[in-house]
Order: C-alpha cells, then structure tokens, then sequence
C-alpha cells in the first residue's frame, strides 16, 4: 500500500462550522453509497453498502497523533476532528472503535456522514460516538434524492429518512444538517418546503444551505441563483430551523473587525439581512448607505425580494 501519511490526515483547517478541524480521510477516494451529481471527488467507482476495514485502527490512530504532535508543536489549536473522506465514512466498520480510541487526545469529533447507513443499528451506534455529527439531506422526494445523490440500488429512502429521525432522537451530541442545492434539481420551492418540513421535526438540529463551489461531478451541475438560495434560507427559517448557508466564502466569518464593508460581506455570506436589519448594522457601525451601494456597484452584494422585503445576500 502506498505511503498514507498525507492521506488519512490533513490539516487543522479553517472551517466555518468546527474551528481549526483536523481532517480524518478514514475511506480511500472513492468508496461510496451514493453517486451525487455535485460531488468534488467525482463518481463513485466503488459503489457499495458493505462495511469494512479500508485501513487498520492503529494505522488511523498513529498517523492523527503524528499530526496532533506536529500541529501543537507549531503551537496551532485543533478544534475538532473531523471524519471527512473522500467517501462515506459510515462503510469505515472500525469507525466506532476510532473514535473511542482517538478521545484520549481530549479533542472534540466530528463525522460529516451522507446519513444512507444511519438506519442500520451498527452505524448509527458508531455515529452515536462522536461529539457532532452532520447529515446530508439533500431531497425529500424519491425521484429527485435519486436524481441528485444516485443512491445504490439497494437503498431505499424511507429507510434513511427514518434512520435519521431515529438518529435525532437518540444523539447526545450536536446534530448539524446539510442540504446541497443544484439549480434545476432540488431547488424547487416545493421540494424544498418538504425538505424543511422534515429537518423542522427533528431534535434541534443546525442547518446549513449549501451550494457547489468546486468542480462537480457532471459538468452541468451549476448552483441555483441568489434568489433561490435567500428563498431555501428563509423557507427553513420559516419553520424554526436555525440556519446558515455555505456559499463557499470563508473570509473572517462571524468576525466584527471594525472594517464595515468586510464585516458586511462576512455576515451576508452566512445569512441574509433584511434592509431593517442592515440599517441598524451601519447605524451601529457609524457608516451609511453609500456603502450598501458601492458594494452593489462592484458586484459583492445583491439585492433580492422575498414576500415583499428587501433581502442582501453577498453575491457568489
């Protein structure tokens, strides 16, 4: 085999959602249940349900201490590790003994899961020992889930929406959702309201929107528009849900420097401000319109309507 050093851990890197997050590669590219149109690794070649070993425990454990040793050595913070191969880390049957063996470190674990396996008790056990855990939810709906993330043959929807809602239920960690919107596909205001309909019933959960920002699959996977995706927000958030989408700009999310055209930018790359709110951000701020306008003029920010307000969504 290969040297896998660089392969099964990479980083920490930024992420807007863990912190400094120190990647896990625990599925060589690509081992998957799904096929999705939009993914950045491309198509499936081995297209399987079967979990199994991909690499040895001790293999996983020594080469994500090596990279803890190094990252502290350099005196960088690691927030969480974070499970994120480059296929679907569920099919990994060591998974559970994983993370159990990689807690003594005393960093928070992520797994970032497309969820197709969570009904299956074993997965969901391995799941249930992590710290967060994100599931993909792409579409409600049976045509459009197989159009989109081209499952195998022997998956079955119900099985999964129900596997996840049990998932819910039963996680004592934090439980984030992703829905990746393609233009054409699933960004559909219906499909979309019963997407929403379904994260609104579960425990809690954080919500991100997302769009693809990296080369695809099928080349004529393109994202939808700013107005659909200030519509998926405000639909989500219609029904309760807290939640955020990922455009692709990470920039000093969250952060308030004191610098108001990059404070703007970085608050509309995470949600969309309504023209009320955004007013009382510059009054705030001591700044004033011509701002808003510059901003528009360049192209870095959109104005969009939703039921008759004004919305601004930094431009993708």
């Amino acid at each position: 085999m290969e040297n896998t050093s660089e392969l099964i851990a990479f980083g920490p890197v930024p992420s807007r959602r863990l912190g400094q997050s120190l990647g896990i590669n625990n599925i060589p590219p690509k081992s998957c249940t799904y096929s999705c149109i939009y993914c950045q690794v491309g198509r499936t070649h081995d297209m399987t349900i079967e979990r199994k070993e991909f690499y040895r425990v001790d293999e996983i454990l020594r080469e994500v201490g090596e990279k803890i040793s190094k990252a502290r050595d350099k005196g960088e913070t690691i927030d969480f590790l974070t499970f994120v191969p480059d296929g679907e880390p569920t099919l990994d049957i060591n998974l559970g003994r994983e993370i159990e063996k990689l807690k003594p470190f005393g960093i928070k674990i992520a797994v970032i899961t497309n969820a197709s396996l969570v009904w299956e008790r074993s997965a969901g056990d391995d799941l249930c020992r992590a710290d967060w855990v994100s599931v993909k939810i792409d579409a409600v709906s049976e045509n459009i889930w197989r159009k989109i993330n081209r499952p195998h043959k022997s998956l079955k929807l119900d099985n999964i929406l129900r596997g996840i809602s049990e998932f819910s239920d039963m996680f004592k960690g934090t439980l984030a959702t992703e829905t990746m919107l393609v233009q054409g596909v699933n960004d559909g205001e219906e499909e979309i309201k019963r997407t929403a309909d379904f994260i609104s019933g579960l425990k809690s959960p954080k919500s991100y929107v997302s769009i693809p920002t990296r080369p695809p699959a099928e080349k004529e996977v393109k994202p939808p528009d700013e107005n659909a995706i200030n519509r998926a927000y405000q639909l989500f958030v219609e029904r309760g849900i807290d939640t955020e989408y990922l455009i692709g700009y990470e920039g000093n999310a969250f952060a308030f420097t004191g610098d108001v055209k990059r404070d703007l930018l970085s608050i509309t790359s995470v949600h969309p401000m309504k023209e009320e709110a955004l007013g009382k951000f510059l009054n705030k701020a001591g700044a004033d319109w011509d701002i808003v306008e510059s901003l528009i003029k360049k192209g870095e920010l959109l104005k969009v309507r939703y039921r008759r307000q004004n919305f601004y969504v930094r431009k993708i």
